[in-house]
């Protein structure tokens, strides 16, 4: 039966290569044998890797956008999961060689004396049923507000059973991980502990909206001032700001505030606020402000 790799990494058919290395990370954490017990485990896990072996690697996708799965199978001509093949290729800091034969690749990590170090270093668990040599990695979330996570925050919380101070950067991103090293769940017969990972998700802004470094706001502002022009106060994650508007400023328009957006979490700088003008127009007019709109309607 033909498999659908994109739904079985659950990404979309135009999915970025980061998003699709993101998905594979997630699902193979989570279904991995040493830690899924479920029935089918195995499998599941097998179908993920094999399908992030394709979808990573452009020339098996393209193939695979184009034939389907049909296109690994024995005698198909591609080499990807049918018929017999060495490839070289890396995982990280490591360089490896694998060789297909029909089914899923089998690894040959080179100089490692034990290859099933990869799994420990990626995942943090042991895998295929050999004994850990260190304890398994702990995943927790923190939500915070969205000035905190443009500020940066410092505190106490209380993960796996222990107080832990966290500092979370300021410029952090929702969806985005911090690791503590050794915060993990302790190692078996005093052998070393396993790492911590922290997702950090951040509340929505009832008037800011972040777009990568970059904060987008509309502000509202009367018919007059459009059509006048008018120095207005506009509001920023630092503090208030005053904003020159020219005369004739349309609905729509869109101005430009030089690093008043978000810090960039790694390197210096800030990305910009851009405020986005709408235009209120009055409900009810008095008989004298409709007597004068209507005197400028004929002088057009």
């Amino acid at each position: 039966m033909a498999k659908d790799y994109y739904e079985i990494l659950g990404v979309s058919k135009n999915a970025a290569k980061d998003d699709i290395k993101k998905a594979y990370k997630r699902l193979a954490k989570k279904h991995h044998p040493d830690v899924d017990k479920s029935a089918g485990a195995n499998e599941r896990f097998k179908e993920i890797n094999e399908a992030y072996q394709v979808l990573s690697d452009e020339k098996k996708r393209a193939a695979y956008d184009q034939f389907g799965s049909a296109a690994f199978e024995p005698g198909a001509g591609f080499g990807g999961f049918g018929g017999a093949q060495t490839q070289r290729g890396r995982w990280g800091p490591f360089t490896y060689t694998y060789t297909t034969s029909g089914g899923m690749p089998d690894f040959d990590f080179g100089d490692f004396s034990d290859p099933f170090n990869i799994f420990e270093q990626v995942f943090g668990v042991r895998g295929f049923g050999r004994q850990p040599r260190r304890g398994r990695n702990l995943y927790y979330s923190i939500t915070i507000d969205f000035m905190d996570a443009v500020r940066g925050l410092t505190q106490e919380v209380s993960l796996n059973g222990k107080k832990l101070k966290i500092k979370i950067p300021a410029g952090i991103r929702d969806g985005g991980e911090i690791k503590f090293r050794g915060e993990g769940e302790a190692g078996p017969a005093g052998l070393p502990a396993g790492d911590l990972y922290l997702t950090v998700r951040i509340r929505p802004h009832p008037v800011f909206t972040r777009v990568g470094d970059d904060i987008f706001i509309w502000q509202e502002i009367s018919f007059v001032q459009a059509a006048l022009g008018d120095t207005i106060e506009v509001e920023t994650v630092d503090k208030p700001v005053k904003l020159k508007m020219p005369a004739g400023t349309q609905p729509g328009t869109q101005f430009r505030l030089r690093g008043k957006g978000i810090p960039h979490l790694r390197g210096r700088g800030r990305g910009d606020q851009y405020v986005r003008i709408f235009v209120r127009v009055p409900e009810k007019l008095s008989r004298e402000q409709k007597r004068l709109l209507e005197e400028f309607q004929k002088l057009e």
